[in-house]
């Protein structure tokens, strides 16, 4: 399940590695900016930052900072505008990247670069195994109920409707949705490798 405070916890944890990466008060653009919240602490870290975004985020009741919208495509900045952009699973989200990676390097200044934090295939095989342990555990919750507790029509309606939180359990979980924006979950161990990954930069 969704939960932000969850989501703080895991940003820190990136932060605290990501801003090795970074020249101490450099300028950064955040791609896919969110809540704002690594914007916000990267600014409290003592970087210059933007941050933008697309319409409709799931982050807009969270806002800590002021996140630009932006179509997604082309970015709000002149040329050479910053040391560094940034980026935190976004990258598996955008069905066509090539663009994105172009506007970043346009808006890059001379020795410029990204840090691009993504989704590995490790991470995608290990959720994948969570989400089955987390229907079996949901599933077991459920059977208590189905257990008779006597020989009546009232049981057997009892019964009766005890199976239709299973059958939804089965539906919610049987198959893993995909993360990112191609593919399906099995083939995300793969496109989710170190290796794709840095072919795809390197392409771009």
């Amino acid at each position: 399940m969704f939960n932000v405070q969850f989501l703080h916890v895991v940003r820190e944890f990136e932060l605290a590695r990501i801003a090795s990466y970074l020249p101490p008060g450099a300028r950064v653009l955040e791609i896919g900016g969110g809540s704002g919240y690594q914007a916000l602490r990267l600014g409290q870290l003592g970087f210059e930052v933007c941050a933008v975004d697309v319409a409709g985020s799931n982050y807009a009741a969270d806002m800590v900072f002021p996140v630009q919208i932006y179509d997604g495509r082309h970015l709000p900045f002149p040329d050479e505008s910053f040391d560094v952009v940034f980026s935190s699973n976004v990258l598996e989200h955008i069905r066509e990247p090539g663009e994105v990676h172009r506007e970043a390097c346009r808006v890059l200044r001379p020795g410029g670069y990204c840090v691009h934090v993504v989704p590995t295939g490790a991470w995608r095989f290990w959720t994948n195994v969570t989400h089955y342990v987390e229907m079996m555990q949901r599933i077991g919750l459920a059977l208590p109920d189905l257990l008779p507790r006597g020989i009546s029509r009232g049981e057997l309606i009892r019964l009766l409707r005890s199976v239709s939180p299973l059958v939804r359990i089965m539906e919610r979980y049987l198959i893993v949705p995909r993360h990112g924006e191609h593919g399906n979950a099995l083939s995300e161990i793969f496109s989710f490798s170190a290796r794709r990954w840095r072919r795809e930069c390197a392409r771009n």
